[in-house]
């Protein structure tokens, strides 16, 4: 069955959520703020949210069509094949969102929706009422500038919830996040990795399993996987293929380092949930003691902000070691997300090579990419 599927992914990430989507296969339809639109099937559903890294999550596309007035919506809802995807006993909530519309009241708009599937499931099954005991579906209305767009949420929680982060520390950055800014910087396998301020140890582990090909989805659950419309073998399949793909041979040279011994425990149970604590080396490690073992290295990392967790001399102090570092070190690059718009002056004392705007949570933050040299021109 052909289907249009929606991932969402935070703001900054669309092109990296693209490439990841071309790379399963599947064909792009259109790439907006927040989203990107593509043809798949089934397969595509479960592959998607097995493996894409940097999305937020996958939504399976019902339809887009213009309403503006309440009966407008519940027809053109009511006409939609519901049918095919909700069973007898299936639970479905409806949430949603407007903005810049005629149908400005999200509740009114939810309880419409709501309304315009149950006389729809009500006419196809001959009842009167639904037990809502089986497999959830999520159903979303979002209304822009009076264009609605229905859409399933096949992910259930979000795909940052991979499900090794057991234990916490304060301010870690999401995995889809850190998965991107991996994605984003020159690293891989066989080039060293350093992360000075890993805390809960995010950044290391999603470098980690990029290395070895672990597909992020591959030890947690998903809401599309109770629901009808896709055979469980199909899960199986996927899952098995998953398994086939890791590369436990891959060469990786993983180091994350913290001031905080509560950070680095932390970080390596994390390591242990996720399978990769035996290709990261984990180390209670001052900034000041920081050391390149090698030429052409990158560090990843999120530092502290003055807005989350850290204070301003520490901050300071992270700064001073790191343009020691990189004066010492010109062929080691730098890949940092910071709500400082001072860091190139503080760190470098020379623009970016690259800037990205993204958000960490519901900060702005801004992805600093420094290249070093060549080994060889840096002489």
């Amino acid at each position: 069955m052909k289907l249009e599927l929606i991932a969402t992914a935070t703001f900054g990430l669309e092109a990296v959520v693209k490439r990841e989507i071309q790379g399963l296969g599947y064909k792009i339809i259109k790439s907006e703020d927040g989203k990107i639109t593509y043809m798949g099937d089934e397969r595509a559903i479960v592959r998607s949210n097995l493996w894409l890294r940097s999305a937020d999550r996958v939504l399976l596309k019902m339809a887009e069509f213009k309403a503006l007035e309440f009966e407008e919506l519940f027809q053109q809802t009511k006409a939609l094949p519901w049918e095919q995807l909700i069973p007898l006993d299936g639970k479905f909530t409806v949430t949603g969102t407007s903005v810049k519309s005629k149908l400005h009241s999200v509740p009114a708009c939810q309880s419409i929706v709501k309304k315009a599937i149950v006389e729809k499931l009500k006419e196809y099954y001959c009842v009167q009422r639904f037990e809502e005991t089986g497999a959830e579906y999520t159903v979303k209305i979002t209304i822009l500038k009076d264009n609605v767009t229905l859409t399933v949420d096949t992910s259930g929680p979000g795909l940052h919830k991979r499900g090794y982060r057991i234990c916490d520390v304060a301010a870690p950055i999401k995995e889809t996040l850190a998965a991107a800014m991996v994605q984003l910087s020159f690293w891989r396998e066989g080039r060293l990795m350093m992360d000075p301020c890993c805390g809960s140890g995010t950044i290391p582990i999603e470098a980690a399993m990029i290395g070895r090909n672990i597909a992020p989805g591959l030890n947690r659950s998903f809401a599309s996987e109770k629901w009808e419309l896709i055979p469980s073998r199909i899960w199986k399949e996927e899952r098995k293929e998953a398994f086939n793909a890791i590369n436990y041979d891959a060469e990786l040279q993983i180091f994350a380092f913290d001031i905080d011994p509560k950070a680095i425990a932390a970080a390596e149970e994390n390591a242990i949930e996720a399978g990769v604590d035996d290709c990261i080396v984990f180390k209670k490690m001052d900034m000041q003691d920081i050391k390149a073992e090698e030429p052409g290295g990158i560090i990843i990392t999120n530092p502290p902000y003055g807005e989350r967790i850290g204070e301003a001399q520490q901050i300071a102090n992270i700064y001073k070691k790191y343009k020691e570092f990189f004066r010492e070190n010109p062929t080691w690059s730098l890949f940092m997300i910071t709500t400082d718009k001072d860091v190139e002056r503080k760190i470098m004392e020379r623009p970016a090579d690259r800037r990205r705007k993204l958000y960490n949570g519901r900060l702005e933050v801004c992805y600093y990419q420094f290249h070093g040299a060549k080994p060889d021109k840096a002489q």
